[in-house]
């Protein structure tokens, strides 16, 4: 077993049965033109997670730990995109609209698919889902059973929307979650510090979150400059 120095306390893990999970770092979030921006955010803030991620995702993979990459998106037809998440607040474009990317978080559209920086390698899981967790209409929980998994790295975006979603429900499954606070995002500062906290609090109610340095150092790996 391994131990990250984390919040609550230490974090065991065993790699054998531990995945790196990458949540939505996709260009309809993390660019100009994409579904973040038409709802009037900063994209530039979820950019400041790319550097360290991509340290934490070399390490994974030298260490050998599964990659599972998600993307949130729908179907043409949206047949999958009910009303109540479509016709949410006024952005400039909605889902499914035309944007500078394409049909803003439509599955297939270059907006929807993963930034260049985090590029899934050949043979990495990606898991397309329609709802702001990883478990929703997908089958992350059976590829997971596969593998045999039991602990997860979570990093992505956004920290208190499809972040604590997933890490939730990932609880819920009996799943524990180390979330690597400098590797998760947010357009807003604020939601960034409780989310954060939120996971931790009273005891890990929900997983545990340390610094991507803490993960590097248990793995023995030194970190790769940016």
């Amino acid at each position: 077993m391994n131990s990250v120095a984390a919040t609550p306390g230490p974090f065991s893990f065993d790699p054998a049965s531990t995945a790196l999970l990458i949540i939505d770092m996709q260009r309809d979030f993390c660019e100009p033109g994409g579904f973040g921006e038409t709802l009037g955010n900063d994209v530039s803030l979820l950019r400041e997670v790319i550097p360290p991620l991509q340290t934490v995702l070399a390490a994974a993979r030298a260490a050998g730990l599964p990659v599972i990459h998600t993307r949130e998106g729908h179907l043409p037809d949206l047949s999958d995109c009910p009303p109540a998440k479509r016709d949410r607040g006024e952005p400039a474009l909605r889902i499914g609209d035309a944007g500078p990317n394409g049909r803003i978080l439509i599955r297939g559209e270059y907006g929807h698919d993963i930034i260049d920086e985090l590029s899934p390698l050949p043979g990495e899981l990606v898991i397309d889902k329609p709802g702001k967790g990883a478990f929703f209409g997908t089958d992350l929980g059976a590829a997971l059973a596969a593998l045999g998994i039991t602990s997860l790295i979570v990093t992505g975006v956004t920290t208190e929307v499809c972040v604590h979603t997933t890490v939730r429900e990932a609880n819920d499954r009996g799943y524990e979650c180390l979330v690597l606070a400098d590797c998760v995002g947010s357009y807003f500062p604020e939601f960034q510090r409780v989310g954060l906290a939120m996971i931790a609090a009273q005891g890990g109610i929900f997983g545990w979150v340390a610094p991507s340095h803490a993960l590097l150092a248990c793995l023995a790996l030194e970190e790769i400059p940016s």
